[in-house]
């Protein structure tokens, strides 16, 4: 083996290590965090941590509401119907937006995208009391359509500047052919562009259900009881009379599966979306 091929191998080496080892890291907080769930607030509040205390299910029967606390379902299906019918809205709006801007590009399309852009520019909680007070006024407020059409305001800038990326790499020829078969353009997006930017749209649709269903300053200030969602009934469990650590760590693992089971089954198509296909 030459010395240039040993020096690469072990720089090969040396990168996959410090990946590794970020990647435990990363990884840590979430296992100490599903361990402590499975303990009971006796074992999870020591100083330092019971690694070999005895596992119990109490802190999932508690969050599910079995020992008589309020039903953690309704704040999960709504966060499921904010979230997923949200992430449709912005994918339906964003894909002819990006087509526009970047196959069949328009005038100033560099000045459309960094508008976009800009609007993300603004702080969340600055628009809070505008927002609170048309929701007021026009009745909407604990309304989970009301989030609906918040989230996808919030997250379209964003979509359209990731698919606008992705649908650069699009070949014109194919787009063309397709007019030359007589194709309009609601078929050319769902039939030849959607395909072919699968990667780039499977990782804007799990990024803004990400946000969507993370979100929580105004789900928490726009909605009450009927329109709470997953992270506005996780705050419920920090009470005045303390802070209940295998509780709260067992709400946080179940209110983070649906993104890490999303994350996980797209884990391919989101390193090509955001790699902006530059990973095939």
């Amino acid at each position: 083996m030459s010395t240039a091929a040993l020096h690469a191998r072990r720089k090969g080496l040396g990168l996959g290590l410090v990946a590794w080892l970020a990647g435990i890291v990363f990884f840590l907080p979430i296992a100490w965090m599903a361990l402590t769930s499975f303990h009971s607030e006796q074992d999870a509040a020591t100083n330092p941590p019971s690694f070999g205390a005895a596992l119990t299910l109490d802190g999932y029967r508690e969050f599910f509401g079995t020992g008589g606390g309020a039903s953690p379902w309704p704040s999960l299906i709504n966060s499921t119907v904010a979230s997923v019918s949200s992430t449709l809205l912005v994918l339906l709006l964003a894909l002819p937006a990006a087509y526009a801007l970047s196959i069949r590009r328009v005038r100033k399309w560099t000045d459309v995208l960094f508008f976009f852009l800009s609007t993300k520019m603004l702080p969340v909680v600055a628009g809070l009391l505008p927002i609170y007070l048309f929701a007021k006024n026009a009745g909407l407020l604990d309304n989970i359509w009301l989030l609906v059409i918040l989230y996808t305001s919030m997250n379209l800038p964003i979509a359209v500047w990731m698919m606008q990326s992705f649908l650069a790499e699009v070949p014109v020829a194919v787009i063309e052919a397709a007019r030359v078969d007589g194709a309009r353009l609601p078929t050319i997006l769902a039939r030849v562009i959607a395909p072919m930017a699968l990667p780039g749209i499977a990782a804007t649709a799990l990024i803004c259900f990400i946000f969507s269903w993370n979100e929580l300053l105004f789900a928490r200030v726009l909605t009450g009881v009927v329109a709470e969602t997953a992270p506005v009934f996780l705050t419920g469990f920090i009470t005045s009379q303390g802070l209940f650590l295998a509780k709260v760590c067992a709400a946080s693992l179940v209110i983070s599966l649906p993104v890490l089971a999303a994350g996980f089954a797209a884990q391919d198509k989101l390193v090509q979306g955001l790699s902006l296909g530059a990973v095939k």
